[in-house]
């Protein structure tokens, strides 16, 4: 069997429509960790970590992207449901709809998630959303809308939480700051 042929076959199996939930879920994962590398990278490199990786801090990470990646597989063709065509007018409902909807909401299970996972109390939790959510809401609202438009525009839904969660990936370069470094936000 070629490499070519085992590759097709494989992107088929993981697009397929009834294997989107693993796929979504796994790269959701996937994609979070990697965002929380690159970042230790950084702080690494800049001698804010004493050492290259925290294989515990991206472990959970990648944990809290597993578990939203069927949050965000339902949330999309939910909304592909409720607003299903592609044209501007739609386009704009959707990134409005995602900027007040899904973006507080995320980032809301996010922290307390990644809290949970740390064994704070909710006190601490509610407490540390309550210093960093407004830095991640801000950051949310300057990233999310084009990427938004491009998915929503352009993309067929079965695509879309593989592009989410590329582009978070990146977004979690700067979330993953924010959760992780309280003295910057002092």
């Amino acid at each position: 069997m070629s490499k070519h042929s085992i590759f097709h076959r494989g992107v088929r199996f993981f697009f397929n429509k009834k294997n989107l939930l693993i796929t979504n879920s796994v790269t959701s994962g996937i994609c979070m960790a990697v965002g929380d590398l690159v970042q230790q990278e950084f702080e690494y490199q800049t001698k804010v970590l004493p050492q290259r990786y925290d294989w515990g801090r991206a472990g959970r990470m990648f944990s809290v992207g597993v578990a939203m990646g069927p949050l965000h597989h339902v949330y999309y063709i939910q909304l592909d449901k409720i607003l299903p065509k592609a044209d501007l007018k739609t386009v704009v409902k959707k990134i409005l709809c995602d900027q007040a909807l899904a973006s507080p909401l995320t980032i809301l299970c996010f922290f307390y998630a990644m809290g949970g996972l740390e064994q704070k109390t909710m006190l601490e939790i509610t407490s540390e959303v309550r210093k960093k959510f407004l830095y991640a809401y801000t950051g949310d609202c300057m990233y999310w809308p084009p990427i938004q438009f491009f998915n929503f525009y352009f993309l067929p839904t079965r695509y879309r939480v593989l592009y989410i969660n590329v582009a978070t990936m990146v977004f979690n370069i700067f979330l993953s700051f924010v959760k992780h470094y309280d003295q910057r936000l002092e």
